[in-house]
């Protein structure tokens, strides 16, 4: 039992290497100088694409590119010496969507598809002009004026798709996986 305890412990530890890492304390929006009390350190198994907390002087005092959430891993691509928003070759789009047409819990930073709701979704045999999904990220969220209201959801598109996302008409919300690059 001894010999299995041991041996467990060191597949574990050679399969799940750790490392001190920077996450979000809090949210910081695009264009805000990144400061020490916006970040804390987590331990967590990756390899690249994060910050590292040994390299937390290349990131302090740098503007932040896009708006950043409470509780993501920051990566090194996030910071620049200027923070231009919304970055080259995207553009916001604010849609109204009506209830029911977006997660109730969706949040900034979370990836999504855009679609046209049943109103917008084209008669039967009128593929060639039915709006298709555009993929982008949430970089709002603002609750409906009135009861029964439709939701604020600004999300960030390339901005050759911002016109087709912004003619969607009764515009539905999905989420999608974190990571890749596939619409519905």
């Amino acid at each position: 039992m001894v010999v299995s305890a041991v041996g467990f412990t060191l597949v574990a530890q050679a399969m799940g290497e750790r490392q001190q890492v920077l996450v979000l304390a809090r949210d910081v929006p695009a264009g805000r100088v990144l400061k020490s009390g916006d970040l804390r350190a987590v331990e967590v198994a990756a390899d690249t694409g994060v910050v590292r907390v040994a390299d937390r002087g290349r990131v302090l005092g740098r503007r932040v590119k896009v708006p950043l959430v409470a509780g993501a891993l920051l990566a090194p691509g996030q910071v620049g010496t200027s923070a231009v928003f919304p970055p080259r070759g995207f553009s916001e789009v604010a849609l109204a969507v009506e209830p029911g047409g977006a997660p109730p819990d969706l949040a900034r930073g979370e990836r999504v598809a855009v679609l046209p709701g049943p109103a917008g979704a084209g008669a039967v045999g009128d593929e060639e002009t039915a709006p298709s999904a555009v993929a982008g990220t949430v970089t709002g969220v603002r609750e409906p004026e009135s009861v029964g209201g439709p939701r604020v959801v600004t999300v960030l598109v390339e901005t050759g798709a911002a016109r087709r996302a912004a003619q969607l008409e009764h515009p539905r919300v999905v989420g999608l996986p974190a990571e890749g690059r596939e619409a519905p």
